[in-house]
């Protein structure tokens, strides 16, 4: 009985795919402003240093669980596609950033573009009738469940990252 009653409590916590992912893209716009504000070099070393772990981290739980389920739940190629095409631009720029730092004259630009590519990217899959509207929608996508997974590969990934 213990063990059914540890692990409702434990999907409780865990918010559902979409929540999950929502609240990436908004600790991620937080960072970007933060790294548009501050002028200390560091700071932003910090800031970007945290912003790329966190998008790489959040493809990959979405490009490994999420996407294929949405693909397969709701057949969209069109939206599937577009995604993962983002996905690449935002994949490219993060390593150029990662192999950089603040001295380089063009790294406030590499991360404020990124920051446009990502608004762009979070806007097309939060919009009315975009791929989390479709997503919830679906009735062959468990979400809760989804959740608990990208959760789940979420921790293992960040900790990979340490």
């Amino acid at each position: 009985m213990r063990a059914v009653s540890a692990d409702k409590s434990r999907k409780a916590k865990t918010p559902d795919a979409v929540a999950l992912l929502k609240a990436d893209h908004k600790q991620v716009k937080e960072w970007f402003e933060d790294f548009e504000n501050t002028k200390s070099s560091k700071r932003k070393l910090r800031l970007a240093t945290d912003i790329c772990k966190a998008l790489t981290v959040h493809t990959q739980i979405e490009e490994e669980i999420f996407y294929p389920a949405f693909l397969a739940a709701t057949r969209d190629k069109d939206i599937h596609h577009e995604a993962l095409i983002e996905h690449g631009g935002a994949k490219d720029l993060i390593a150029k950033i990662e192999a950089s730092d603040p001295s380089d004259d063009y790294y406030d630009s590499k991360v404020h573009v990124l920051s446009e590519m990502i608004k762009h990217h979070v806007k097309e899959e939060e919009q009315k009738d975009g791929m989390f509207d479709e997503a919830k929608q679906s009735k062959k996508l468990d979400l809760a469940a989804l959740g608990a997974q990208m959760f789940a590969r979420k921790q293992e990934l960040m900790q990979k990252a340490q």
